[in-house]
């Protein structure tokens, strides 16, 4: 075993536990070369507003970016890793959206597209003003939209993964089982102990390897001073609470859609129910060059589901490769 690298029970003692030295895991699930453990590394952000943005930066700090990648609600930064490593781990960024992972919680506790992009505008312009293509799944897609559209000279190409603006009307409709692990955000806070946090979300997704479900929540779980573990990120206020109504109506963004100049590529799930043919019709409609690909046998977190198909998708859209 190469130094640096760690199995998932080395890290449960302690949450200052190298986040790095799993990836090996990542690439054994994947059969995606490992040789060396790769150059990234996290960095923090001040926002303009005082608000520290933490992020991963890949390929080391002398590189210029090539990507930037922004995860869905109550994800982080590491939903990245698979791809990233099947990539052959290019200069990119991959960000913790305010109130997720490491970065800092927003007092007004508004996470929507529209106070997201306005961070992320200058993160981007500051740590990746070159990059070739911003990645956004979900919340990090909307988040996508208005910046593509707002900003198109930080999008130079854009790759929109499980998202339209009528993503949240769907997600209200389907079942917890469907929703996957979007359902844990509605769940309980606290969970007496990892295991049960872990057999949780494996239960909530079914298209892919338990051991990086697992993985995923540990790096998206801290453990309190009395042992139970809870959730990084920003536990969202009820559904009923009227700041959080505002901004999970995502449907405003049809007009950002119209507004997009740069190529776009949506990527859709085969089995997740949350990106819909009335969807891609309407965004066809207002944005007639955009592209799509289908990918089959993942549900609505494609990079975790199928993070090899969706590398190869990005690939091609970009150019983007590494090895």
């Amino acid at each position: 075993m190469l130094s640096g690298m760690y199995s998932l029970q080395d890290t449960l003692g302690s949450d200052d536990y190298d986040e790095f030295g799993l990836l090996h895991e990542n690439a054994a699930e994947w059969d995606i070369p490992f040789e060396h453990q790769p150059a990234v590394a996290r960095r923090s952000f001040a926002e303009p507003s005082g608000q520290e943005l933490s992020y991963l930066r890949w390929g080391g700090d002398d590189a210029e970016p090539e990507l930037v990648l922004l995860h869905g609600a109550a994800q982080n930064a590491h939903t990245w890793d698979t791809l990233l490593l099947a990539l052959g781990t290019p200069p990119a960024v991959a960000l913790d959206l305010p109130g997720h992972g490491h970065s800092d919680r927003r007092p007004d506790r508004d996470y929507g597209p529209w106070r997201n992009a306005e961070a992320v505008a200058p993160f981007v312009e500051s740590v990746a003003p070159a990059a070739r293509c911003v990645v956004g799944m979900s919340l990090g897609g909307a988040t996508l939209i208005r910046l593509a559209a707002q900003r198109p000279d930080l999008c130079r190409r854009a790759v929109l993964v499980e998202v339209t603006p009528q993503v949240n009307d769907h997600v209200r409709a389907v079942t917890p089982s469907e929703r996957g692990t979007i359902s844990l955000i509605a769940g309980p806070p606290v969970y007496d102990s990892f295991e049960e946090m872990a057999d949780t979300a494996v239960a909530l997704s079914p298209y892919r390897p338990s051991t990086g479900v697992r993985r995923g929540v540990r790096h998206n779980a801290r453990r309190l001073d009395d042992g139970r573990w809870t959730w990084r990120y920003d536990l969202f206020p009820s559904g009923s609470d009227d700041g959080v109504a505002a901004w999970v109506d995502f449907t405003p963004l049809w007009e950002d859609v119209a507004a997009i100049t740069v190529p776009t590529l949506l990527v859709r799930g085969e089995l997740s129910p949350l990106v819909t043919d009335e969807d891609v019709a309407a965004m066809r409609q207002r944005l007639p060059s955009l592209d799509v690909t289908l990918v089959a046998g993942a549900g609505h977190s494609v990079q975790s589901d199928r993070p090899l198909v969706l590398a190869d998708a990005i690939r091609r859209f970009t150019d983007v490769d590494a090895s």
